[in-house]
């Protein structure tokens, strides 16, 4: 198991899916959410919302958020760590461009990482806050 305190800050971020289950929008349909987050501090560097229709993120929405990421220290991590069976083939595409190190690792190590982004944006949907 992945615990926090085993990373140093921006040594490592967790890709993943914030949401469990699609997100239902009555005009553009359903999406899911991707977000990157730094291991250690658990903070949500950023997120991208994707449409179910689509297989993975493309291109430009990988860059975005690996742009958007690195604005927050001006700095990439040495590692990303994804979910095996995740389908984020662009990402990790443009990760290993950027020179960062992909590893993948089984959801139940990534729980102890991300349950409590996962919980809170439950929290956060399911009072109507996201629309």
């Amino acid at each position: 198991m992945l615990h926090p305190n085993q990373f140093r800050v921006m040594e490592a971020w967790v890709a993943f899916n914030l949401n469990e289950a699609p997100i239902h929008t009555e005009h553009d349909g359903d999406f899911n959410v991707v977000a990157l987050m730094d291991a250690a501090s658990c903070f949500l560097l950023s997120n991208g919302f994707i449409s179910t229709g689509q297989s993975e993120m493309r291109n430009a929405e990988a860059l975005r958020a690996l742009e958007e990421a690195w604005s927050h220290k001006q700095d990439f991590p040495q590692q990303l760590m994804v979910s095996s069976g995740q389908r984020m083939n662009q990402l990790l595409a443009e990760a290993r461009n950027l020179g960062i190190k992909v590893i993948e690792v089984s959801e139940d190590e990534l729980q102890p990482l991300i349950a409590e982004a996962r919980e809170s944006f439950r929290e956060h949907f399911a009072a109507g806050r996201l629309h």
